[in-house]
């Protein structure tokens, strides 16, 4: 896989090189950290993650797009027919199977099931924590840079679109909003992103907060 030309500003924060090597020195490159650390729905809202600490293991991918000179990260919007999590914005990912080899491999293989995104496009950085959600998910978040050379084909059954966003847009703690509805009788607050006509909010923006916060935090 390869990123392209060589960045004319390698040391630029959002250009793909200066990220890369930024979010290299800064993510995980194995192991786990100890439950109690973990991001997630709790850190806004103390006590409203499962409170019997069993998760679900998942893994989404932060596709880093290696445009020039800044990059830009690919997000989808799920289709309106799905029981869980319908219409909402996304990255691509899922539950993770018995036979993937580890959260990266999931992750990959979800983007390729999903948006089709081809792997050999694709070379991940790093992991963040694993995100626990109050509907009982232990998410780890598989960052990676793509090349601009690939093509997405998406799947309708899962994805109703996918678009990009300016990696400096989601990496700026200005727009990252507090928001808050009520969620089964309860005040729910999160993270909230909007850029243009799409919404970013719940564990999508709570996981691109915890980016900012690891790599540039």
């Amino acid at each position: 896989m390869t990123t392209g030309d060589a960045d004319s500003d390698g040391d630029a924060p959002f250009s793909p090189t200066g990220f890369a090597r930024r979010a290299a020195e800064r993510l995980r490159h194995g192991g786990a950290a100890a439950l109690p650390a973990l991001p997630g729905d709790h850190v806004l809202n103390p006590g409203f993650v499962m409170g019997d600490g069993v998760y679900r293991d998942a893994a989404v991918l932060i596709p880093v797009v290696a445009r020039h000179p800044q990059a830009t990260v690919i997000l989808t919007m799920r289709t309106p027919h799905l029981k869980a999590h319908a219409g909402q914005i996304a990255f691509p990912g899922g539950k993770i199977d018995p036979t993937d080899a580890s959260p990266i491999d999931a992750a990959l293989r979800e983007a390729e099931e999903e948006i089709g995104l081809d792997r050999t496009f694709v070379a991940p950085v790093g992991t963040l924590d694993a995100y626990l959600t109050g509907t009982g998910y232990r998410i780890v978040p598989v960052v990676a840079m793509v090349s601009p050379g690939h093509r997405l084909a998406l799947n309708p059954h899962e994805v109703a679109g996918a678009f990009e966003v300016p990696l400096p847009f989601l990496m700026s703690p200005d727009n990252h909003r507090r928001g808050s509805r009520e969620i089964r009788g309860a005040t729910r607050h999160f993270y909230e992103m909007p850029f243009g006509e799409h919404y970013i909010w719940g564990v999508t923006a709570g996981i691109i907060r915890g980016l900012y916060e690891r790599v540039f935090g």
